[in-house]
């Protein structure tokens, strides 16, 4: 009997939680402009920084791994998000909570599109988010090189900054620098084992 009340309470807390889980995916993806970045830094702030289910390593390879594969960034990190918090149907949830606002939003404006287009205060609004995107991305790439810098890595500093350069100054694809730089990381770990094995 006390087997049976275990598995019931259990069941109740994975759907309070896939619940929890589903409200703090539609409520991100409905409340975000800017693109998949700002939903994936306000997934860390909901899922690390407020409910701690995912801890900020974890995170930064979720990001990572979001932006090297194929398709939307922000469904990308539901699905890694959502599959590491409750597995399968942890998936499936984040990915709806993700995907349901742009589809409903996206719908109504393609009925509505010629009037959205031409209203200025709708243009201006656009931009004046612009601005708050930028700042939040800021804030959330200084937390991640926080992460980066707890590493004392002069190995990882240079990965940094070789990334930026890439980007920033000769325009080399985000996946292409991602790729090096995985690479980098597993030519470390196979060094790094031979050194331990040669011991």
């Amino acid at each position: 009997m006390e087997r049976k009340t275990d598995g019931m309470e259990k069941k109740k807390g994975d759907r309070r939680q896939l619940l929890a889980l589903f409200l703090g995916t539609l409520y991100i993806s409905a409340f975000t402009f800017g693109g998949g970045f700002v939903i994936v830094t306000f997934m860390k702030k909901k899922f690390v920084d407020e409910l701690h289910w995912i801890d900020e390593k974890e995170m930064l390879d979720f990001t990572a791994l979001a932006q090297a594969s194929p398709g939307a960034i922000a469904v990308n990190a539901a699905i890694l998000v959502g599959w590491k918090i409750g597995g399968f149907f942890g998936m499936l949830t984040a990915v709806a909570g993700t995907i349901l606002p742009p589809m409903v939003i996206l719908s109504v404006i393609s009925v509505f599109y010629a009037a959205f287009a031409s209203n200025p205060w709708i243009a201006v609004t656009l931009e004046g988010m612009q601005a708050g995107v930028a700042a939040v991305i800021l804030s959330v790439s200084c937390d991640l090189w926080a992460n980066v810098r707890k590493e004392k890595s002069l190995l990882y500093y240079g990965i940094f900054a070789a990334a930026f350069i890439g980007n920033f100054v000769f325009g080399v694809s985000v996946i292409f620098l991602i790729l090096a730089a995985a690479a980098v990381g597993l030519l470390r770990l196979f060094f790094d084992r031979r050194k331990e094995a040669g011991r």
